[in-house]
């Protein structure tokens, strides 16, 4: 007996053309371009340790030093990037950074002096991270609130399936020459730039917005703004330490293998491209599961899996038992990394996005300062176990510091109810009107801690519009814009829209908008010389 197929029996073509019209063209454009970037960025960074102690003869806290050096550097590109990505828009910042990114490339391989590599190493570090505020201002810029979660999951899908490939060319690649792999993350880096500049459009265009430009020292002055936002310090600093143990992976751990347990390149690459497979399979879903959750509890969640995953090396010696660590750091990667760019994009007002991800580019600088040279210290004079006990120990402080901030975040979430309380009974006793109580909502709901105490999962807010009109000429005298929420209020329970609308016969005014939100259509009403004109939106 055949059976009536359903909707979840859609062909597989059928779904990811679903996916595909869930979400914009330049965001699918942007996802292309990081693909074939991050492909040659792939080849490279999972061996750079390697490629270090071998070429220069290096113990690994002088690799350490070298990473202190860059992330340094990076945190002045990352800072004058983010300014300028808010001041001049995304794209151009963007390019930029993408074209000095090739260029770095080709000079760290061909570099043979120490010193000299040093030095290009923090003029490359500067030039290259310009573009990382400017690349997650895009994102941000591009998708809705409620899509950023899923948006930053498919650029991860994406990501990771480069690392799927690369690690696996790279490994090959590196046992005959690591110049070959350099060349290849310029040429990557190239492409990326000239596909961006022909089909990707700028979404900020301060000159355009009709405000007056402020001046560059008024720029970078909005980095003070973005460190007194007590909410994202304090994510920052649980951030930073999460990523300090995560940092690991990519820096100390293939050395760890290869001379403590004689694990090679290609054996490494094989437990690169399972954490990057498991992503490319799992992230979307598991992205979209967790989306009804808390951000902040996934965070903890999260935190606790690094804590476990890496705390694993310490004690296991066995190559199976090594994969086993990785996927479960793999699962705890999939739960914080898209979740944590958009609690960020959710705390950044849209004309300080770049400042705000430059700042928040601290939770890799930092880690990528001090992690691999207090790594290095470790295995240089220490049992190298220590290295995946300690980040045991620092993944349960950062469970436990975004734990705190959902504590807080709740607490803020009481007491903004007795605030929108008290609020609405100033309504109700016409000490306010609806406009000023709109405003009033506004400010705690885009507070710090309101917007931190948010899900992610926003409802659209249906507004009443309240336009007044001159019926001779047209001009447009008024135009109010409230929630209807506080329109219901005034009409059930007592109070005033606006001071603007008080020259009006408040009853015939009240019910025209009742008769509004009722049927919701467009209501009309003649008052003297004035056409009002009340929709539904």
């Amino acid at each position: 007996m055949s059976q009536t197929s359903g909707p979840k029996s859609r062909s597989l073509s059928e779904r990811m053309k679903a996916l595909y019209n869930e979400f914009p063209r330049q965001f699918w454009i942007l996802v292309v371009g990081m693909f074939i970037d991050r492909l040659g960025g792939a080849l490279l960074f999972p061996f750079f340790s390697l490629y270090l102690t071998r070429k220069f003869q290096i113990d690994m806290t002088q690799v350490g030093v070298i990473f202190g050096l860059f992330a340094i550097s990076s945190f002045i590109g990352s800072m004058v990037g983010g300014a300028l990505t808010d001041r001049w828009g995304r794209k151009s910042i963007l390019l930029f950074g993408l074209s000095m990114s090739g260029l770095s490339s080709v000079l760290m391989g061909v570099i043979d002096a120490l010193p000299l590599f040093m030095v290009v190493t923090l003029v490359v570090g500067i030039l290259s991270d310009v573009a990382g505020p400017a690349y997650q201002s895009l994102v941000a810029d591009l998708l809705p609130e409620e899509k950023r979660a899923q948006g930053f999951g498919i650029l991860r899908v994406v990501a990771n399936l480069a690392v799927v490939i690369g690690p696996l060319i790279g490994g090959f690649l590196a046992a005959k020459s690591y110049l070959i792999l350099f060349i290849t993350d310029a040429t990557t880096s190239v492409i990326t730039a000239i596909i961006l500049f022909f089909t990707l459009v700028e979404t900020h265009r301060p000159k355009e917005s009709g405000q007056p430009q402020e001046s560059m020292a008024a720029t970078f002055k909005g980095y003070f703004t973005v460190v007194r936002d007590s909410a994202f310090v304090g994510f920052l600093v649980a951030s930073v330490l999460m990523v300090v143990v995560y940092m690991q992976m990519n820096t100390t751990l293939s050395v760890y293998l290869r001379d403590y347990h004689g694990v090679p390149e290609q054996g490494f690459g094989y437990i690169l491209s399972l954490n990057a497979g498991m992503v490319v399979l799992f992230q979307f879903s598991i992205t979209r599961w967790i989306n009804r959750y808390r951000p902040l509890i996934i965070m903890t969640i999260g935190s606790l899996l690094y804590a476990v995953g890496f705390a694993m090396y310490g004690f296991v010696s066995a190559f199976a038992l090594f994969l086993v660590a990785m996927a479960i750091i793999t699962v705890g990667e999939m739960f914080v990394s898209p979740v944590s760019q958009s609690i960020v994009a959710r705390l950044a007002p849209e004309d300080m996005r770049g400042r705000y991800m430059a700042v928040y580019g601290f939770s890799w600088l930092i880690p990528f300062a001090i992690g691999p040279l207090l790594a290095g210290l470790v295995m240089d004079n220490l049992n190298p176990d220590w290295v995946w006990y300690i980040g045991g120990v620092l993944g349960v402080v950062a469970a436990g510091g975004y734990y705190w901030l959902e504590w807080r975040a709740g607490r803020s979430r009481f007491s903004s109810i007795d605030e929108r309380l008290a609020i609405i009974q100033d309504l109700e006793d016409s000490k306010i009107t609806a406009e000023e109580a709109n405003l009033k909502l506004e400010l705690i709901k885009n507070s710090s801690w309101g917007k931190l105490a948010m899900h992610d999962a926003v409802n659209s807010q249906r507004n009443v519009r309240i336009r007044v009109s001159d019926q001779l000429n047209g001009i447009v005298k008024s135009d109010l814009v409230l929630p209807m929420g506080l329109v219901n209020t005034v009409l059930h329970a007592g109070g005033k829209l606006s001071a603007q609308l008080d020259q009006y016969d408040s009853q015939e005014l009240n019910k025209l908008i009742a008769g509004t939100t009722d049927i919701q259509d467009t209501h009309h009403m003649i008052a003297g010389d004035d056409h009002i004109e009340v929709t539904v939106e």
